[in-house]
């Protein structure tokens, strides 16, 4: 049996973290309940978070003495342990502030001394944290259910060398077995097995067992957005594609992630008619305060973080004229309520149908914030996840363990779902030069 000690990002992170380490003891310092009580009137995700972990608690004392230990289901236990007189003392001297970090620090040495030899593992989100209890002769870890190995995440393409009859034929047919393993809707390069200059692309269709040959493989794409490399090409075909109803797609800044999400949404719904409207949110997080700090209407307050879809609506329309259309641009779009952009504060609850929906930087998502928009999703709805794992501005999650990595990595096996990790730049080469160097 191991003591694992709990910190307060871990909760706010996962209010089910309390069952998820087992047969083993979960203890939660009296401080934690104080740091969640101070987040709990929050209207974001971790406002939710702390109000679920009250909730779950407040549930489980009901059962047994809460300081003597509580026996969940899955066998393990839950005690809350308070400081003492003597509990400060255990840290240095520098640290002995009474600030809420330390406390938990002084608790966690206080719960090891006392285990009679029990291993003692202190888990925490935060890095610092971490570091602090680990140069105080604590075991540590990071909290990692949702955690995955982003150099090894999936990404959606894969190359196959073969023979110059395969090849041929799946030039002329459009279509070819090929005996190898692959994920459904999996992007496939054909590079021949005599000159390797010579390639060709396909998806892999289940239901056909076959490499088939991309819908979109053509140079003028919808609204004149064209894909320029071999990662575009392979995304827009998934965009277009009106099987596939969740579409992942990551990649750095200036890939074209978000230019060919919107491209691709306009024509599907303006052009083809198929969804009864665009709709566009991307969390609120980097500019650093809530929602309802900014004036004005939602549509007003939302204004800074949409300026990102906006330059790429006004990109779009110049360079295709849709005069005939009576479309000029962005803000005819909003008023005639082809486009609508929300903040995913309102999307929990809803159910969205026949829209085409994009959710942009999802990678500041967590795994349980991307769960809560995606289970939205009703008939006849597309959706569309992008991101960049390396850009993160969440403090409580990093490139492994936020959300967006999180459903690429869960989705390959569906039917229903495709990925493409875009690698190359485009925006321009300036800015493929900061991606690369800064």
């Amino acid at each position: 049996m191991i003591n694992y000690v709990l910190d307060t990002t871990v909760l706010l992170y996962d209010a089910q973290a309390l069952f998820n380490f087992g047969k083993n003891s979960v203890i939660i310092p009296i401080t934690v309940i104080e740091d969640i009580d101070h987040f709990k009137k929050d209207v974001s995700e971790i406002g939710r978070s702390a109000r679920q972990t009250s909730r779950i608690i407040d549930d489980l004392r009901k059962k047994d003495s809460i300081t003597s230990g509580i026996r969940l289901n899955n066998g393990g236990s839950l005690a809350v342990k308070t400081s003492t007189g003597t509990t400060m003392h255990r840290l240095p001297h520098e640290l002995r502030d009474r600030s809420r970090d330390n406390m938990i620090l002084a608790i966690a040495l206080d719960v090891k001394e006392k285990s009679d030899g029990i291993q003692t593992v202190f888990v925490s989100k935060d890095m610092n944290l971490r570091i602090k209890a680990n140069a105080l002769g604590l075991d540590v870890e990071d909290y990692e259910s949702d955690k995955v190995d982003i150099e090894e995440l999936y990404s959606g393409c894969k190359d196959i060398v073969v023979d110059r009859d395969t090849f041929k034929k799946f030039k002329i047919e459009g279509s070819v077995f090929i005996n190898s393993t692959f994920f459904p809707h999996q992007y496939i390069t054909l590079i021949s097995d005599q000159d390797d200059s010579v390639r060709a692309f396909g998806r892999y269709d289940s239901e056909k067992n076959e490499v088939v040959k991309l819908a979109t493989d053509s140079s003028e794409g919808p609204w004149r957005i064209s894909p320029r490399n071999r990662e575009q090409m392979f995304a827009m075909d998934a965009l277009l594609n009106d099987q596939i109803q969740l579409v992942t797609l990551i990649g750095k800044a200036g890939t074209g992630k978000t230019l060919l999400a919107v491209a691709a949404s306009l024509y599907k719904t303006v052009d083809k008619n198929i969804y009864s409207r665009i709709l566009v949110s991307r969390p609120t997080l980097p500019m650093g305060k809530d929602i309802g700090y900014l004036p004005g209407t939602v549509e007003e307050k939302l204004t800074p973080w949409m300026y990102p879809i906006v330059d790429n609506v006004e990109l779009i329309m110049r360079r295709d004229n849709r005069t005939s259309r009576h479309i000029r641009g962005f803000r005819e779009l909003i008023d005639m309520g082809i486009l609508v952009i929300e903040p995913l504060t309102y999307i929990r609850g809803r159910s969205i149908h026949n829209q085409y929906l994009i959710i942009d930087e999802a990678q500041n998502l967590t795994p349980h914030e991307i769960k809560t928009i995606i289970t939205r999703v009703g008939d006849g709805t597309k959706i569309v996840v992008t991101g960049d794992p390396y850009q993160i501005d969440n403090p409580y999650i990093d490139s492994s363990s936020n959300g967006l990595t999180y459903v690429v990595e869960k989705f390959k096996k569906q039917e229903v779902a495709a990925h493409v990790t875009l690698t190359k730049g485009e925006r321009s080469k300036l800015s493929e030069l900061a991606a690369n160097l800064l």
